[in-house]
């Protein structure tokens, strides 16, 4: 019996529907894998690697942007990947070499070796981890999507409230090189071995309807925000059919570059803050451990930012709330500039990671209920060059901006711009009307 078989027997006799395992997977990845490249976790490093090697900030940084950067010429690769083959084993893969450079970075000791190590690592995050856990969970989920998303978001933030104290502990009681052979066997210990294990594709490709039945009041609501009223015989069958692009279909709606536009400007905001809150605390003053702390707290806020969002993820439309995440994270980018005690600093990281939570948790689910599972990765490949290029700007900008002017005041000022156009372009996102229905090539 192969690994297929295996899995399409015990997904038939299994009590609860198997999408909860392919949860259950992709929570083992984000505790531990998809942590160690992330901003959060790097900005504990910012300090004593900086200081030690005597870099300055915008050196450091550039390699997340430069990450960032490679990967959009990757993830319309990736994308398609995941339509044809699902997530399991890109997902094992990318814990494996994530583990592998993680331990690897504890050796660097001049700036070409810590780019040849992190750039690849933050590729493998921006590109297969940021793509391949939402997705394999999107495929599985349609009514019960936002709460799907949701678990996989608190697995996430509890990871990025514990991996950067725990970094942090390791970094103050040894030291930063230390902190990084850890990190990297985490990953190969919890991300390795449940995707290739337990992970499949999509519900059909075991026999298994998706679960539950497509949500009435989505397809209503995209087949009549645009356009006319529809037909009651439209409307009957929108009620049970799942609305499903292709790229070339997507393109020529206006959502697809709203969303798009969307995604740059917030995600240079959650990127750039991500990365340079602890830097920026300590240099107004914290000590290491209490700036460190605002990380973790804006990590764990997101664990209830994913459940409050999914919350209401079913009962507004997504728009208004991905516009009303981005003003949360406009007014905590603002009062991040002003914060200079703790009690000041993790109410404002706090507010951060609600936000934040809300992009991540909101982007994913208007993407899958704007467009559909069957080309979802291949259009998310895509939409991720709006995500990463969002990603690259924003921690390279704070870096060097800090570099010229001795504070971060300036970069968030621009973060709390960049999020307040974000807020009022979404509001015009409207969820598209697919107009075509005769089948189209999936690619451009």
């Amino acid at each position: 019996m192969n690994a297929a078989q295996w899995r399409n027997k015990l997904g038939h006799s299994l009590p609860f529907y198997y999408g909860w395992v392919i949860v259950a997977s992709t929570v083992s990845v984000s505790l531990s894998t998809r942590t160690i490249m992330a901003v959060a976790t790097l900005s504990v490093f910012v300090v004593p690697m900086t200081q030690d090697m005597g870099w300055s900030r915008g050196l450091f940084s550039g390699a997340v942007s430069f990450g960032g950067l490679c990967a959009v010429f990757i993830s319309p690769l990736v994308g398609k990947w995941l339509d044809r083959y699902g997530s399991g084993l890109l997902l094992t893969v990318a814990s494996a070499f994530t583990g592998a450079l993680a331990i690897g970075l504890s050796f660097v000791g001049n700036p070409a070796a810590f780019y040849a190590l992190y750039v690849p690592g933050r590729l493998i995050f921006s590109g297969p981890l940021e793509l391949g856990i939402p997705t394999a969970i999107s495929n599985w989920f349609i009514r019960r999507r936002p709460l799907g998303l949701a678990a996989d978001a608190v697995a996430k933030g509890a990871g990025l409230t514990m991996i950067p104290l725990l970094a942090q502990f390791i970094i103050t009681g040894w030291d930063w090189r230390t902190a990084w052979i850890t990190l990297g066997l985490l990953a190969f210990v919890l991300g390795v071995i449940p995707p290739v294990l337990f992970m499949a594709r999509r519900p059909e490709d075991m026999g298994l309807e998706p679960d539950p039945a497509p949500d009435q009041r989505i397809e209503e609501r995209s087949t009549a925000s645009e356009g006319d009223a529809p037909t009651p015989a439209a409307a009957a069958e929108t009620r049970f059919t799942e609305s499903s692009f292709t790229v070339r279909q997507a393109f020529r709606t206006r959502a697809f570059w709203l969303l798009a536009a969307f995604t740059a400007a917030g995600f240079m905001v959650q990127a750039g803050v991500s990365l340079h809150q602890v830097a920026h605390y300590i240099n107004q003053g914290l000590p290491g451990p209490s700036a460190a702390l605002t990380a973790s707290t804006f990590a764990f806020s997101q664990i209830f930012s994913a459940m409050f969002w999914a919350a209401l993820g079913r009962r507004f439309p997504v728009r208004f709330l991905l516009s009303a995440a981005a003003f949360v994270v406009a007014a905590a980018a603002f009062g991040t500039s002003l914060s200079e005690t703790l009690p000041t600093a993790l109410i404002a990281a706090a507010t951060v990671g609600l936000g934040v939570g809300g992009l991540h948790l909101l982007v994913r689910l208007a993407w899958a209920d704007y467009y559909g599972r069957e080309h979802l990765g291949t259009i998310r490949g895509y939409t991720m060059s709006a995500q990463i290029g969002g990603q690259a700007v924003g921690p390279v900008l704070a870096g060097f901006l800090f570099d010229a002017t001795g504070s971060y005041e300036t970069a968030l000022m621009v973060f709390t711009g960049s999020a307040l156009f974000a807020g009022v372009i979404a509001l015009f996102a409207t969820p598209p009307k697919l107009l075509e229905r005769t089948p189209e090539p999936a690619t451009v």
